[in-house]
């Protein structure tokens, strides 16, 4: 009997196995799951861990094709495994009137008016799970692995290394070393560490590696976009600023909360929204788009440095939080007003992020957000807040025809950077394997 290891456990590794799974591969082969999680409750699922957002769209998600109907399908999966749908003999399914969810600029007017003003409004379809719901919902799926033959799970076994050969490939954990038929390393954007050491020794596997998002996490009462929030639950609207970078909005948390993302040695921004617990403000990421030209190639690690820095000036775990019109007049933020930060205040200083992000970067959130002015009022008031800095890091994109025996999935890739989209690219690549 074959054997093949999966690196990592969340959103591509359980598209993957759900596909292997249906195609009752797993008669033939033995699987490993590495996890470096000493369990399911403490294991890194990366962006399985934050809010649970879940969409169906051509225009965001990564990189990838990944056809509407294997979208539909992984995310009905995650709605049935969250208890907010059931699936009838017929096929149809229901969902829950609790389930939170909208349709992106369906709505032609909306649509006109960001349009008009020179936005680009993405349309998807959005269901919202929430954090807490979310984690409950991997449990269920990773119940439902543990109890199908020949599915392995190996808790606290971080794989440091992976050795390709054309015959065998050897996983090497801080506990064990083995050899597999085929491996599958979907170790997620925080996981880029693994795949940079293979990409070392095999630099051919690298098509591209220039992009990173740079911006914050704002902050905002939820009557200012509560008519947005009822329509469509996320606006997702990009937009080219006088800079000529590309900025845009992600993920939008109705009610929700600012949080922190923790990295091995710096701290970012990120935010969340529970399906019980709300709060009286709505969040948001404003990211900007950099990509850059040769010689540079280590977009991970000038996101890094960015992130460091804001951390350095905040003296240390911590994020900066400004309010916006200090923002826009390069001031200090000393007091402040109107809205009550949803973040622990352990984790933040009041500051100047103008002194962390680069000038071109600030430029681009200030036009971004006075341009959205015109369409939403309020979204410019002078105390609503900014934290800073929020990463996304866009991985090496990787060429996956490199190597027979392994493939590189999900955010790891470079190809994908939501849950449907990793999710998806999972449960494709589960179909190649033979």
């Amino acid at each position: 009997m074959k054997k093949l290891a999966i690196i990592g456990f969340g959103a591509s590794a359980i598209g993957f196995l759900k596909g292997f799974i249906e195609d009752r591969k797993n008669e033939k082969f033995i699987v490993d799951v590495y996890e470096k999680g000493e369990n399911i409750e403490t294991s890194g699922f990366g962006g399985l861990k934050y809010d649970g957002k879940l969409f169906i769209s051509k225009e965001m998600g990564g990189d990838l094709e990944i056809p509407l109907n294997i979208q539909k399908k992984v995310v009905e999966y995650y709605l049935i495994k969250s208890g907010y749908a059931e699936k009838k003999n017929n096929g149809t399914l229901i969902l829950s009137e609790k389930l939170e969810r909208g349709n992106s600029f369906e709505n032609e007017q909306l649509y006109r008016k960001f349009y008009d003003a020179g936005f680009e409004p993405i349309i998807s379809h959005f269901f919202h799970l929430g954090t807490d719901i979310l984690t409950e919902t991997v449990k269920n799926i990773y119940k439902e692995f543990l109890e199908t033959k020949n599915i392995n799970f190996k808790f606290g076994e971080e794989v440091t290394k992976v050795l390709p050969s054309e015959k065998q490939v050897i996983v090497i954990s801080n506990k064990s070393e083995e050899s597999y038929d085929n491996v599958i390393i979907a170790v997620g954007r925080r996981g880029h560490k693994l795949v940079n050491n293979l990409v070392k020794d095999h630099p051919e596997l690298v098509l591209s590696n220039d992009k990173v998002d740079l911006g914050i996490r704002y902050e905002l009462p939820n009557h200012v976009v509560e008519d947005l929030n009822k329509e469509m639950y996320e606006f997702k609207i990009r937009l080219k600023t006088k800079t000529g970078y590309i900025v845009r909005t992600f993920c939008n948390n109705p009610s929700g909360e600012v949080t922190l993302e923790k990295y091995d040695d710096f701290v970012t921004v990120n935010g969340h929204a529970n399906s019980d617990k709300k709060t009286h403000n709505t969040n948001f990421a404003i990211l900007v788009t950099h990509s850059f030209t040769q010689p540079f190639n280590d977009p991970i690690g000038y996101g890094s440095y960015i992130s460091k820095l804001s951390n350095i000036l905040a003296g240390g775990d911590k994020v900066i939080l400004q309010c916006y019109e200090d923002f826009k007049n390069s001031k200090r933020t000393k007091k402040l007003g109107r809205v009550e930060p949803t973040l622990n205040p352990n984790f933040y200083i009041l500051g100047d992020l103008n002194l962390a992000l680069p000038r071109r970067t600030i430029e681009s959130i200030i036009d971004f957000l006075e341009r959205l002015e015109k369409v939403i009022q309020g979204i410019t008031y002078p105390d609503n807040l900014l934290y800073g800095a929020e990463v996304k890091f866009y991985a090496n994109k990787i060429n996956n025809e490199h190597f027979g025996n392994i493939k590189i999935v999900g955010d790891c890739s470079g190809w994908t950077r939501s849950i449907t989209y990793a999710t998806g690219h999972g449960y494709i690549v589960s179909k190649n394997i033979e």
